[in-house]
This record gives structure tokens, sequence and C-alpha cells, in this order.
């Protein structure tokens, strides 16, 4: 019932937050002046699980004047649109209200969730305080909104909770949906390889049973499987072998021009789009972001990290080696850190009354600024969520 209470009460401040800004946005490319909550939640990327949901996705590639592959539904995976639209086709609904409603329920269901993922590692009074900075965390408006994220974060904390649990069969059905939900199959494939290397690694001191490895194998093995499986899909229905990667690389034209998906070089890339929009030295940049990266990977070595246990740590490692390899550096990357979420437990150590009132100011503070910045919509956007 705590868990429960503090999700409806991170609900209530986060829908006056966008009701705030629902209230004074103007027209724009998806709803007319100061629109009612639930149209204001199908904007954006909404839109286009939208058009999955009723329409499916093309079978041909939509191109630009100049030929480049560009923009279109086969960059969103059909895992959270199906669900909507299954939902739909039930009730009747329109499709606003039931992805909104799809989207609360899992979130409720990640919230749950997390509090027994970090109850396995975590005091019972931490894990409780993790689960309100993922409840009150500044993204944590997406988790209410036709966005897939809820869905997806769901799902991956039942993956490592089975992993955590040594229950590897369990993880196949849920790697299945979670990599048909949001690009993660990958990381996770690299997060369950990593596990298995270090249970063989420890086995003398904590056992690896061979049922228990040949189980923890073949799952690893079923995640790379499932996370080349959209790619497939897209080139086996479009035509086109590397449909799904240019259909990506269609969102990063903007700003850095028609490139070729070539990994760990996007947020160099990023480094010199960024040096033209504030001035700042290529270079600087670039030695920023291996700064912030060594440091976090020295974080991951850390006492609060530690306490979390080495499969936890081994995911965040796994999916920030993911994410250097293959995204571009804009405003949407801190949604996609919401997999990052175990940090919360680190964050939720100290036990000071002050410090945790404070984070959670922080963090609804930082909701403000993110809807501000990210999901009003303000004129000519760059800035998407």
């Amino acid at each position: 019932m705590a868990v429960i209470g503090i999700f409806v009460a991170s609900r209530i401040v986060t829908t006056s937050i966008l009701l705030a800004y629902a209230s004074i946005q103007a027209t724009n490319a998806w709803t007319g002046p100061k629109p009612d909550y639930f149209s204001f939640a199908k904007i954006w990327d909404g839109h286009w699980y939208y058009i999955i949901a009723l329409t499916g996705y093309p079978r041909e590639l939509p191109l630009t004047d100049a030929g480049h592959v560009s923009e279109s539904a086969w960059a969103f995976m059909p895992g959270y649109p199906g669900v909507v639209r299954a939902i739909m086709t039930v009730t009747t609904l329109d499709y606003a209200y039931v992805a909104v409603m799809v989207s609360v329920g899992f979130s409720l269901g990640a919230a749950l969730l997390f509090y027994r993922l970090l109850h396995l590692v975590l005091p019972s009074t931490t894990a409780l305080f993790a689960v309100a900075i993922f409840c009150f965390a500044p993204l944590s408006p997406i988790l209410q909104v036709a966005y897939a994220e809820s869905m997806a974060l769901f799902l991956l904390m039942l993956a490592l909770y089975w992993l955590l649990k040594r229950q590897y069969w369990m993880l196949l059905p849920v790697i299945a949906v979670l990599s048909l939900t949001r690009p993660s199959g990958l990381a996770l494939a690299l997060a369950l390889g990593l596990h298995v290397v270090y249970r063989w690694w420890v086995r003398d001191r904590d056992g690896f049973p061979r049922r228990e490895a040949i189980a923890a194998i073949t799952v690893t093995a079923f995640s790379v499987l499932m996370g080349f499986a959209w790619l497939l899909i897209a080139a086996i229905m479009t035509g086109s072998l590397t449909a799904y990667t240019d259909t990506e690389l269609a969102w990063r034209a903007p700003y850095v021009g028609n490139v070729e998906l070539v990994p760990f070089t996007a947020w160099f890339q990023g480094a010199g789009f960024w040096q033209t929009q504030w001035g700042i030295p290529q270079w600087l940049l670039s030695a920023l972001l291996v700064a912030v990266v060594l440091g976090f990977f020295g974080f991951l070595l850390s006492r609060p990290a530690r306490r979390l246990g080495v499969d936890l740590r081994l995911w965040m490692l796994s999916y920030a080696l993911y994410l250097l390899a293959v995204f571009f550096p804009q405003s949407s990357t801190f949604r996609l850190l919401m997999p990052m979420f175990p940090l919360a437990g680190a964050l939720a150590q100290p036990k000071s009354p002050t410090y945790r009132i404070l984070l959670l100011l922080a963090c609804i503070a930082g909701q403000w600024g993110w809807v501000h910045i990210a999901w009003w919509v303000d004129n000519y956007d760059w800035t998407p969520p």
C-alpha cells in the first residue's frame, strides 16, 4: 500500500504540471490551443504510436526529395501500440484514453515491481524511498503519456527481477516482448553475457550448476536474437536490409545531415553539432563526454553502487555502452536514460530527512523543467522529449 500511495501522490503532482502546461499550449502540429489532458498526452512520438495502432507500418519506406529515407513508423516497435490497439478493439475507446490508461497501468506495475526488485538487495525503507525517487523523477511525466516507456520499464524490471532470482527460463517471454517494445535486447544480451562470465568466474564460492549455466547461456543467445528481430522484420516487410537503421538515422539528419551508423561515433558527432549551437569548442565537449563516461564507470565501483549487487550494475554498464554505441545525444537522451533506474537505489541510501526532502523537491522542479523544455511545444521546437 505504501508504494501505491507514493505512486498516486506522484501522479497528482505530475498531472498538475502537465495540465498547467496544457492550459498555455498554443496551436501546434498535433493539437489546437489549450488541449485537454489526453490530447496533450499524445503529442510527439505519441502520434506515431497512434498511426501504428490504427494503420500499422508502411510497406514502402518514404523518401525525402533528395532520395534519403525519411521519418516513418518503422522507428517505433509494435509492443506498446499493439497492446493499445487490442484494448481499443475490446473497449471501443478512443486511442488517447487507452494509450494513457495503458501507460499509467504499466507505470503502477513498474513502481510495485521496482520495490520488489530493490528489496532483494536493499533494506525495505531504502527500497521504498527509491520508489519515491523513481515516481517523482524529472522524467516521470513520460510514465503517463502515450509513450512506450512505462511498458518497457515494467518489462525490464521484470527481466532483472528474474535474473536476480536466477530464474532464467522465466526471462524468455519477457525478453521476447521487451525487445519488440523498446530497443534494448542487445543491451540486455550484453548484461546477461557478463552475468554468465561473472558466475563462471566465482563458481568456486557461489556455484554455477550445469543446468543453470545452460539456461543462462540459452537466454543470452535468445536475447541476442531478439535484439536483431525488429531489424529483420523491418527488412523483410520493406525489402530493405537497413530499413530500421535508416529510419532511425532520419531523426538524426536535422542535426548532422545524412550519415552512416558507425558505432561509438554519434556522441562525437553530437559534440560537433552542439559546438555550433553553443560556441563551445568541440574538443572541450568531447573531453567532457569522456570525463562523464569515466565518472559513471567509476561510480559503479563506489560503495552505494556496490550495495545494489553485481547484476544491477552489469545492467547499467551494459546499457551505458549500448547508448554510447548507437544513440545520438540530444534532448531525447534524457528519456533514454530512464532504464538506468537502479541508480535510484544508490541515491536512496542516505537516511537524512533533509536530504530526502530536498531530493524529492529537486525531482519535482526537474519535472517542471523537463516539461517546459521537452514536452511543451514552443513555436519551432528542436528539443523533442
